[in-house]
């Protein structure tokens, strides 16, 4: 015999299956929203990339002396670095949200990924940074 609190006509059934696709709804919106994060920071990088690449010219053009010179070939490989890192960063936040979705589509729960993505970011950016320091002064 069933226990009363299991049995079919229990109301508290369909709320419950209400509140898990209504919980796998929010789990879509809140991978879509941390997508459009991504787009916008990787815009952002290739954006501040582009500017500098432009500003550095720019300083070179009114002063042409080996100096800014060496400045804007620098600016240039940190400017190329900060466009390649976006691309990248673009296309593991695609990879990510794709996996994301697909395991939530088959009622998997989503898994957390010993190294994130933002980690990852963080780490070749600090990389860029460095190199692009070392080349201005070297």
């Amino acid at each position: 015999m069933e226990p009363a609190d299991q049995t079919p006509a229990d109301p508290r059934v369909p709320l419950a299956e209400r509140r898990t696709s209504m919980a796998s709804f929010r789990t879509q919106l809140a991978l879509d929203r941390t997508m459009l994060a991504w787009i916008r920071t990787t815009i952002t990088f290739a954006t501040f990339g582009f500017g500098m690449v432009g500003f550095f010219r720019s300083l070179q053009e009114k002063h042409p002396n080996p100096e800014t010179a060496h400045l804007h070939q620098g600016a240039i490989r940190m400017g190329v670095g900060l466009i390649v890192l976006g691309i990248v960063a673009m296309i593991g936040a695609g990879i990510s949200q794709w996996r994301s979705q697909r395991r939530l589509r088959r009622d998997e729960t989503p898994v957390l990924s010993q190294w994130p993505l933002s980690l990852t970011i963080a780490v070749l950016l600090a990389i860029i940074g460095l190199v692009g320091l070392w080349s201005v002064f070297y």
